[in-house]
């Protein structure tokens, strides 16, 4: 079996192969969101699929909602060449249980697929169209850090940027660019209410993609490329909204496992494709079961019915205690600090880290011990629970393909949200932040991890980072097998509240944090020894 739209109506053999099958008219329901579009996301990988279009879907098969989702991808076209088109649209999501089994599910819930850029004139202006519909409700985004920047490194306009300043109206090349030419053109169409609603996994979401778009209109107007009522429209909330969000499913790159398992089904067309701007994608996304999505109920044009599908709506304050409480507390740190240690002791799968007591002992500490008690409870979400399906069932996962390489990427922009927790044991009137010593032992470990040298001394490629270069300018003087040369070597890292949200000296704990790198980096087979040390 191969699915595609003729494939996808005979239920009974992918039924028969497993498969849970659409319980709707597909040809009418592609024909009726073409025609009147509700829902266009951006950014069309791993996530959206597994996730997004998944709730759409789960929605349309219990006859909740009629409302699918005009894909459009933004930077790689050839995900669309390689999967979307090939498959029209259709894929397979592929739940990787911690028994092993497998639960699979066609998703047909994107309409058409779409690549937003200029040169191909087909597609943008089927997109304009699409904006310039009264029936539009909602644009989503999943587009990555990327996707927003307006600014580089050095705090200038980026090269796409400054070209949109000029031709962005008619040309648009960076993301935000795009989205100020679309907004512009639902603005002259008759200036239509709509939710721009970013997904992606960080907090304040919705601000951030505020200030970046508005960066743009802004700089339009100010050069007199577009009238002050358009700047009126999308700074009006009764018009333009940006609902913040927090969003959290683990969509790991395809399994050639998975691959394999559907070709003895006998379900065909999944090859896993890298292409050229290395992006890992197949016809199949797999991903864990247990998500959350929690949104800012912000919708003047409407919105499908999500909370159906377990989504939780609620208000913006309640948005930022979930995020918060994953991020700085249950979730994100625990997955920070297995990615570091996992990468300097050799470990290429998340869940084996799991088996290894020390390991397993140090997230506990981390998250009920240290990090429960300082933690933003935000009603509706239990954090314990949260914490407790953690640790029992989403890391120690074994059929989850998910790696401490990826999750230590970027890491220099994830170890603040240890400094979150030190600053709540600032400010209570009962805890004593000289009380932690699983934090800073992360803290350590990060900076171990920084050395590119695993524990049996051999070099190792760290994952990228945006602070890479500067890091390691420190970290170069660090041997291993000689304790001394941590020095004041550390210092520059360690008071940086760039990195840590305040200075860790400061809050008492740089010396010893100093200390802890001192004994990992004792000697070879150090990291095992001091973790059983401290957690024996």
């Amino acid at each position: 079996m191969y699915l595609n739209k003729k494939t996808v109506s005979d239920s009974a053999k992918w039924q028969q192969a497993g498969v849970t099958g659409i319980a709707y008219d597909y040809e009418q329901f592609v024909k009726t969101n073409i025609e009147t579009p509700q829902w266009v996301h951006f950014g069309i990988g791993n996530i959206f699929r597994a996730f997004v279009a998944s709730l759409a879907q789960n929605l349309l098969n219990e006859k909740q909602s009629t409302v699918g989702i005009a894909a459009v991808e933004v930077h790689d076209e050839e995900v669309l060449e390689k999967v979307y088109v090939p498959h029209d649209n259709l894929s397979l999501l592929v739940i990787m249980n911690g028994d092993g089994s497998l639960e699979k599910h066609i998703i047909g819930s994107i309409s058409e697929s779409l690549f937003a850029d200029p040169s191909n004139q087909q597609d943008w202006a089927r997109v304009q169209y699409i904006f310039t519909s009264p029936s539009l409700q909602l644009a989503s985004f999943t587009i990555t850090e990327k996707g927003y920047a307006v600014y580089d490194f050095s705090g200038s306009f980026t090269a796409d940027v400054q070209h949109d300043l000029v031709y962005g109206l008619t040309a648009p090349k960076s993301m935000m660019g795009k989205l100020a030419a679309l907004m512009y053109a639902r603005f002259k169409a008759g200036a239509f209410p709509i939710s721009l609603v970013s997904m992606d996994n960080w907090a304040r979401n919705g601000e951030k993609l505020q200030r970046a778009f508005d960066t743009i209109c802004n700089s339009w107007a100010e050069r007199h490329l577009v009238e002050p009522e358009f700047l009126r429209y999308i700074r009006d909330p009764q018009t333009v909204a940006f609902p913040w969000t927090m969003i959290d499913k683990i969509t790991p790159r395809p399994s050639r496992s998975v691959e394999q398992q559907l070709l003895a089904l006998g379900i065909e067309g999944n090859e896993v494709y890298c292409t050229q701007k290395d992006t890992h994608i197949a016809a199949f996304v797999n991903a864990e079961k247990p998500q959350y999505l929690v949104i800012e109920d912000d919708f003047p044009n409407g919105r499908p019915p999500l909370e159906k599908a377990g989504v939780i709506f609620t208000d913006r304050d309640t948005v930022e205690k979930v995020d918060k409480m994953k991020v700085c507390t249950c979730l994100n740190p625990l997955m920070t600090t297995l990615a570091v240690f996992g990468c300097t002791m050799g470990y290429t799968l998340m869940a084996d880290e799991m088996k290894n007591p020390y390991l397993n002992k140090l997230v506990r500490k981390i998250g009920y011990d240290e990090g429960l008690p300082v933690v933003t409870d935000p009603k509706v979400i239990c954090p314990k629970d949260f914490i407790d399906e953690a640790v029992n069932v989403r890391l120690t996962n074994i059929y989850m393909p998910d790696t401490p390489q990826r999750v230590a990427t970027d890491t220099s922009q994830k170890v603040a949200r240890f400094g979150e927790t030190i600053k709540s044991y600032l400010k209570s009137e009962t805890l004593d932040p000289l009380d932690l010593v699983y934090i800073p032992l992360a803290i350590a470990g990060w900076c171990r991890y920084l050395m590119a040298v695993d524990d049996a001394g051999n070099s190792f490629s760290l994952s990228t980072d945006p602070l890479m270069e500067e890091l390691q300018k420190n970290i170069s003087y660090l041997k291993l097998g000689d304790s001394d040369s941590v020095g004041e070597n550390l210092h520059p890292i360690l008071s940086n509240t760039e990195i840590f949200g305040l200075d860790l000296y400061e809050a008492g704990l740089g010396k010893r944090i100093e200390a802890m790198v001192g004994e990992l980096i004792a000697g070879p087979g150090a990291v095992a020894n001091t973790l059983e040390r401290y957690l024996h």
